[in-house]
């Protein structure tokens, strides 16, 4: 609740107490004071009231946490220069554009990129994103110490509030961890799937001329 709320809201609870003490103590009730006392009533529980509604309409945001790890960038390097430069300027965009800390792009059993803050590494899919590739859909995890299956995430730096975990088909998964609990908004889920969406034809092209050409030499 902010300043101004808890100040109408102190001056309710204040007006009411007043009023009540002032019917106790008056020597006698005439309709006068009954009127006046029903009125300054009324008048209390209404700052209440607005003292409520003004922190649904404002409400707090939630604190950031202050993530213990280094900033950086880690892509792997067999990667084609075109993809490389798309998925440093996705990541980039993702850390500016949205309240993110930290993206993990996971593909194929390998981390092709982790950008923001770095975790030690090792993240492995588990029950939670094995559950995103069966649905084919996006995971919200508003506050992640809440949620049981979290050990899987342990390769993302310590004390993650939140993440989104973004499934590319059934070979990969982006990982968009926020600074805050409850810090994404639907336009940043809208705008991390859209994005899967467009590097997954790249990574598929990847797959298929890894497979057309396997001993990595270059056809002539």
């Amino acid at each position: 609740m902010g300043l101004a709320a808890r100040l109408c809201l102190s001056a309710g609870v204040a007006g009411l107490v007043l009023c009540v003490a002032n019917q106790l103590t008056a020597p006698a009730l005439t309709p006068a004071l009954e009127r006046a006392g029903v009125l300054a009533s009324f008048l209390a529980v209404g700052l209440m009231l607005v003292a409520i509604l003004w922190t649904r309409a404002m409400p707090v945001a939630p604190e950031r946490v202050e993530l213990e790890g280094e900033q950086g960038l880690q892509l792997t390097e067999d990667l084609p220069e075109a993809l490389r430069q798309e998925l440093a300027w996705g990541s980039q965009m993702l850390l500016t554009a949205t309240p993110a800390a930290t993206v993990l792009l996971h593909w194929q059993g390998r981390c092709l990129l982790q950008r923001g803050v770095l975790g030690h590494g090792g993240f492995q899919p588990g029950s939670i994103t094995r559950r995103a590739w069966d649905t084919g859909k996006a995971i919200g995890l508003v506050n992640l110490k809440l949620y049981p299956g979290r050990d899987e995430f342990e390769g993302l730096p310590e004390g993650i509030p939140s993440l989104i975990v973004q499934p590319i088909g059934h070979d990969g998964v982006l990982l968009l961890a926020g600074w805050s609990p409850r810090c994404f908004s639907r336009s940043d889920e809208a705008w991390l799937e859209g994005w899967s969406l467009k590097i997954r034809s790249s990574l598929q092209e990847l797959n298929a001329s890894a497979v057309s050409n396997p001993s990595g030499v270059a056809e002539v």
